[in-house]
């Protein structure tokens, strides 16, 4: 029996709590679910439309241009995820500068005799040159002396007319040079070990009148060396001058 009352109760609040939440509606309306939907929704101002004015206004919510906007941020997301990758490759990828053309084409030096040119292919073979490196072998004087002189006066006549122009100028050391040589009638008036004791004496015969002394190196022609030396660059030019410096008569300069 309590049992039972208590399940009434229990029943009767609940459908108490159902109304004052207006579940059923309320007294003044007589409101029931199904109206309380209808206002919700308002159906009285609803309108139903036809297939094609649904497809019209479903048209017209579509932003213009929506397909190639979609398209352009595919394409877009596209570009920006191979940029990283387009960039790194161009990263990788070094570029080669040009190499730089060379300076001197061909570059002479020499003449050396035997002694000097073994010294200065010895210092040749650290460049490392290879194959643009050669020799030439050629003619020329290993000067021992220089000779002051008048040149040849042709015949013995004219070197004797000479030496009355030389006495009368008060030079006195001189003498007719004879042999079957290109200084023959040539007036030898001193030969000397440095070239600049020849070069004092001819200043000193200048002061005197003598305007037509020379200077002429003396000695043997023996087999001297030249080398050329194909496409190289200003450093190492340099460095071939400092060598050549240090040989006497050895001359640096450019070639066909």
């Amino acid at each position: 029996m309590l049992r039972l009352a208590f399940w009434s109760l229990l029943f009767l609040n609940a459908a108490l709590f159902a109304y004052a939440q207006g579940l059923f509606g309320t007294s003044k309306s007589n409101e029931h679910e199904p109206a309380r939907l209808k206002r919700q929704f308002n159906t009285a101002k609803m309108t139903l439309l036809t297939r094609e004015q649904a497809e019209a206004a479903a048209k017209a919510a579509t932003p213009p241009g929506g397909g190639d906007t979609a398209t352009g941020s595919a394409d877009a997301a596209s570009a920006a995820a191979s940029a990283p990758a387009t960039v790194a490759a161009n990263a990788v990828t070094p570029v080669s500068a040009p190499a730089p053309a060379p300076a001197f084409a061909c570059t002479e030096i020499g003449p050396l005799d035997a002694a000097n040119a073994r010294r200065f292919e010895a210092r040749l073979a650290a460049l490392d040159l290879g194959d643009r490196q050669s020799r030439q072998t050629v003619q020329a004087q290993d000067v021992t002396s220089w000779l002051v002189h008048i040149p040849s006066q042709g015949s013995k006549e004219a070197a004797d007319r000479k030496v009355a122009e030389l006495r009368e100028l008060g030079v006195t050391n001189f003498y007719v040079m004879q042999g079957d040589s290109p200084l023959k009638y040539a007036i030898s008036l001193g030969v000397f070990k440095t070239e600049s004791g020849a070069e004092a004496l001819l200043a000193q015969l200048g002061k005197q009148g003598v305007h037509t002394a020379r200077i002429t190196p003396r000695g043997p022609q023996t087999v001297h060396y030249v080398y050329r030396v194909r496409e190289l660059d200003a450093a190492t030019r340099r460095r071939i001058e400092s060598y050549a410096e240090r040989y006497d008569g050895a001359e640096v300069k450019n070639c066909g």
